[in-house]
């Protein structure tokens, strides 16, 4: 039996996807992977999967009969999800704009460089209750997050979270911190319209970008994918992520 999932991109199992192929791992679901440099070739699209994830993964890998490839098996019922990254949307090297996979997408990205590194305070915010945000304490105990590609959601396209950018500042004493909201931007947006879910995370699920989110919750977790590094993250992550998957890809039914 084929896996469920085929997993592009976040450089490799030793480095930053251990992050993802941790947490895929720890929810007991299979997945093929390819390395950021390497492209995608026809074997790896010959099984229809639940789920194709694309994170900082180039465009370029996937030529464009593949995408048109990938755009058939999402119209067959095939979730696709895209992660936020350095080298994802129009960041440095994904190049996404204009292609194929781009159109399937519930949002619009940038002809120019949309990456957005966070250097003050940036909160997740939850605007809609949903499988993928149910359970987690989006208002008591908020997610922070480093970074993200800062697109437009698309028309009735169904924004789930906002990244919500503050500047701050502390008085002379350094005992009272001041925080003035600086900009809203769609952080999590899906698109459930056609036979196959879609939905576009523009922030990182490993580190950098990633930030506090991923030690969010009190207790931590282990896991580790065969052929990949152990991490340790927070429990908060870690459902926020397997309940990101499971919706996308069908997983939960």
């Amino acid at each position: 039996m084929s896996n469920p999932i085929l997993f592009l991109g976040d450089t490799t199992l030793q480095t930053a996807a251990s992050y993802l192929a941790g947490s895929l791992a720890n929810a007991g679901w299979g997945f093929d992977y390819l390395a950021s440099d390497v492209a995608v070739s026809e074997e790896a699209l010959t099984s229809p999967k639940n789920l194709i994830i694309i994170s900082d993964y180039p465009a370029e890998n996937i030529s464009h009969s593949l995408q048109a490839s990938i755009a058939k098996q999402v119209q067959q019922g095939t979730g696709l999800l895209m992660i936020g990254g350095w080298e994802s949307y129009q960041g440095s090297g994904g190049n996404w704009s204009g292609t194929l996979v781009s159109q399937l997408l519930p949002v619009e990205i940038a002809e120019e460089d949309d990456r957005q590194n966070c250097d003050q305070p940036t909160f997740i915010r939850c605007k809609v209750q949903h499988p993928i945000t149910n359970n987690l304490p989006w208002n008591d105990r908020p997610a922070l997050i480093g970074g993200y590609n800062k697109v437009k959601a698309a028309e009735n396209a169904t924004v789930l979270l906002e990244a919500e950018r503050y500047s701050a500042s502390l008085d002379d004493d350094q005992t009272i911190c001041t925080m003035t909201h600086q900009e809203s931007a769609p952080l999590l947006v899906i698109d459930d319209s056609l036979p196959g879910r879609v939905a576009a995370l523009m922030t990182d699920l490993a580190p950098h970008w990633v930030g506090p989110l991923v030690d969010w919750g009190p207790e931590r977790v282990c896991a580790q994918a065969d052929g990949a590094e152990e991490i340790e993250v927070g429990n908060y992550y870690m459902r926020f992520v397997q309940q990101l998957i499971a919706w996308v890809g069908r997983l939960d039914s």
